[in-house]
């Protein structure tokens, strides 16, 4: 199916990492919203480039035809043109559909949670995408993840580079999905395809391939600005110029160690049109190994300042900007590790376990969890009239439940409960 069921402990480590990346987006001030699994199909094709063919597409009994949501992304660009909207943050958590191979190994599912963080708005150039890669930076170094890269990129930059290097511009947007493989195949093949399938002349590719074989920082920028065919195209010093400024407002956030400004990164979706990003985990082989390997991206975006105009019958544009978290793949990873380690990862937040240590005193029981239950305290109890105390404690061993609340004969008499401290068996009486 390419789906999968989680068990509780898998289930416990995914909400614990959604609530991270949740109290991430709250923390810059974006608001949550939600949107249908399905959208009209007219909706979502044509926005997706390559990806369109994995669309999952449904008709209704009227023979209206529908698909579920591919992303999270154009069906917010629908959403901000339907309702007239022009300035928003949001963010969204839900899942997605692709009738793609699925891996599961590598964290890839025909059903799978996105998690989105997006600025729409008029603002001034780089100050929002800026924010979008501090998002990124925060989540990946509170998950603990190890060493990461983000890799930046304009479309711009892109479209000039293959402007410059004799692309007919009817090709900019196929030579962008080949190089987009870059990552993961090396450039003679990337090459070839470019010119076997993609059209290209040779001549163009390998001076493609000269370009988008650069990586760095500032300084690649400053020299890109300098460069005799690059700099006279529009586009490509539009690009540059952003891309400059992207860097000083990454420097101010503290965060351009972990920045890599990457002129093969060309993300496959057709809405691109400005600054484009991807978050790639690192995995040190070993010591003797210069370049780190990467693992795959784990988070990507950029920005799409066409989209929501596609959806407004008077082809209104509202700009935006915006990040996804692959959290599966996130998931995939530290369910590994977790594996790996043989730790046990609690499935519930129960804090206190109600027990009697005696026959018939169920009734002790249900009064006094029900109070705790009251009183917002998370409480569990075992679903038997008389169990034995130490079936009640090993329960709590097995779940990792920290307390046991004991009412026994003699702590009625007295009126006081005994409470337990299942680790260390220190006992209070309160």
């Amino acid at each position: 199916q390419g789906t999968r069921d989680h068990a509780p402990a898998q289930a416990a480590l995914r909400e614990r990492l959604l609530s991270a990346v949740v109290s991430c987006f709250k923390r810059h001030g974006a608001a949550a919203i939600d949107t249908p699994v399905l959208e009209l199909r007219e909706t979502l094709v044509g926005k997706y480039g390559e990806g369109a063919k994995l669309i999952y597409e449904l008709q209704d009994q009227g023979g209206e035809l529908l698909a579920l949501r591919y992303d999270l992304t154009v069906p917010f660009a629908r959403y901000l043109a339907m309702n007239k909207i022009t300035n928003m943050k949001r963010y969204h958590i839900a899942k997605v559909y692709r009738r793609d191979n699925p891996a599961t190994t590598r964290g890839r599912y025909r059903e799978f949670y996105q998690c989105d963080f997006d600025i729409a708005g008029q603002f001034d150039p780089m100050i929002p995408d800026a924010e979008c890669l501090k998002i990124v930076h925060e989540i990946l170094s509170d998950l603990q993840l190890g060493d990461f890269v983000i890799k930046v990129n304009d479309r711009r930059i892109l479209n000039g580079v293959f402007a410059v290097c004799g692309v007919p511009e009817s090709k900019f947007i196929p030579a962008c999905s080949t190089v987009d493989k870059l990552d993961k195949v090396p450039w003679e093949e990337v090459r070839s395809e470019m010119v076997g399938e993609k059209g290209l002349s040779p001549e163009a590719a390998d001076r493609i391939g000269d370009y988008v074989q650069l990586h760095g920082g500032l300084e690649l920028i400053e020299r890109l600005l300098q460069d005799p065919k690059l700099s006279q195209n529009k586009l490509a010093k539009e690009g540059l110029g952003d891309m400059k400024l992207l860097f000083e407002y990454l420097t101010l956030f503290g965060i351009t160690g972990k920045i890599s400004f990457d002129l093969s990164l060309a993300r496959g979706l057709d809405y691109y049109t400005g600054v484009i990003f991807e978050a790639v985990l690192l995995q040190q082989e070993n010591e003797h190994v210069e370049e780190p390997v990467s693992v795959g991206s784990v988070a990507g975006g950029g920005r799409y300042d066409g989209l929501v105009g596609m959806f407004d019958p008077k082809g209104r544009k509202v700009p935006c900007v915006g990040v996804s978290i692959g959290i599966e793949r996130i998931f995939s990873i530290l369910e590994q590790r977790l594996e790996a380690s043989g730790e046990k990862l609690r499935t519930t937040e129960t804090q206190v376990l109600v027990a009697t240590p005696q026959k018939h005193l169920l009734a002790a029981r249900l009064k006094l969890i029900s109070e705790l239950w009251d009183a917002g305290i998370k409480a569990e109890m075992l679903y038997k009239k008389d169990p034995k105390l130490l079936k009640q404690l090993q329960y709590c061993e097995d779940t990792g439940i920290p307390l046991a609340a004991i009412v026994g004969e003699q702590e009625l008499a007295d009126g006081v409960v005994k409470l337990r401290d299942v680790a260390t068996r220190e006992e209070v009486s309160m």
